[in-house]
């Protein structure tokens, strides 16, 4: 499997073709681990996004984060997913969820049992991808003797992107490793891991907001209105095991808007929230996901220019990988 460790970055997913080249060919210079795709709707299509900067970039491993489970049938999934693993090997890394449900909705490909699918749907996709002929009559997934023709060599990791216990559960059995959203606090990390309760060798990949300035304040205002949204329900289980999860549930409950939530977070929450701050505080930040068990953290740059962002995000490289 392709190794997931090390430091990432998330590709934004609103981004044109132009700035899409320059911004992944500028991550793979600077030295990142791995460049992470977003397949938001309805915004740039996630495989496209992933096939072109695996031929734009020469070392650097992509991540494919998230192809809903509801939206890809996995034998057709499986076949995408082959060949960019076939044609990069070594390089890919594949990140599969439940969809955000009002998109899911929207489409109409919302399960009655999102759990029961996404399991289904993992245990398919991981079978075809190591060359398996695959007969299942789910209750979702249903394959009739369907086996790639060509299966890579390397298969690549599958990573079940979810959040909540049950669904950390599942992921620890149906899964190689688990793909959390941000926010990505060493508290929730360590309450993910021993959620998923899954063998040695299971990958743990973290995103997070990032700003990093010499100016902390600067780098804090920079990563606040990236937060707007973890006040909403989705996000409970990443606030759960905070001290603070109260009053900050309190807090999204009296503002009127989540970007006047956003704007009220005090600075030591955006610190606890966000890889945010001077290049030594941010960087002692994602020492301590690492040491929470993060194989690898996925920086997701804020601020207005994505460009700019990258080039700062990119003193965290030099930041030892065990040290505070």
């Amino acid at each position: 499997m392709t190794p997931a460790n090390g430091t990432g970055i998330v590709l934004p997913p609103d981004l044109a073709g132009p700035e899409l080249m320059a911004f992944a060919r500028r991550a793979d210079d600077l030295g990142f681990d791995a460049l992470w795709v977003v397949e938001d709707c309805f915004l740039n299509g996630g495989i496209a996004q992933a096939a072109t900067a695996l031929a734009l970039t020469r070392r650097l491993t992509v991540g494919l984060g998230l192809l809903p489970a509801g939206a890809r049938n996995p034998a057709f999934a499986a076949m995408e997913v082959a060949t960019l693993a076939r044609f990069h090997p070594g390089r890919l890394l594949v990140g599969v969820g439940h969809g955000m449900p009002d998109w899911m909705r929207q489409v109409g490909s919302w399960p009655a049992s999102p759990l029961t699918l996404l399991e289904e749907y993992l245990r398919a996709l991981r079978a075809l991808l190591a060359g398996e002929r695959v007969t299942t009559d789910g209750r979702y997934v249903r394959l009739d003797g369907v086996q790639l023709a060509a299966p890579p060599e390397r298969p690549p990791a599958v990573l079940a992107g979810v959040r909540g216990p049950r669904s950390l559960r599942m992921a620890g059995r149906a899964a190689d490793g688990v793909l959390l959203a941000e926010p990505a606090t060493p508290e929730y990390l360590a309450t993910a891991r021993e959620q998923t309760a899954a063998p040695a060798g299971h990958l743990l990949v973290a995103y997070n907001i990032a700003a990093v300035a010499d100016d902390a304040d600067a780098a804090l205002e920079a990563a606040r209105p990236a937060l707007k949204w973890i006040g909403e329900p989705a996000w409970r289980p990443h606030l759960a095991p905070l001290p603070f999860a109260d009053e900050l549930t309190a807090l999204r409950a009296a503002a009127g808007s989540p970007e006047e939530f956003a704007a009220q977070l005090p600075d030591a929450w955006v610190e606890r929230l966000a890889v945010a701050g001077t290049p030594q505080r941010a960087g002692a930040h994602l020492a301590a996901l690492r040491r929470a068990g993060a194989t690898q953290v996925v920086l997701s740059p804020a601020g207005p220019d994505p460009l700019a962002a990258l080039d700062s995000l990119a003193q965290l490289l030099r930041t030892p990988r065990t040290s505070r």
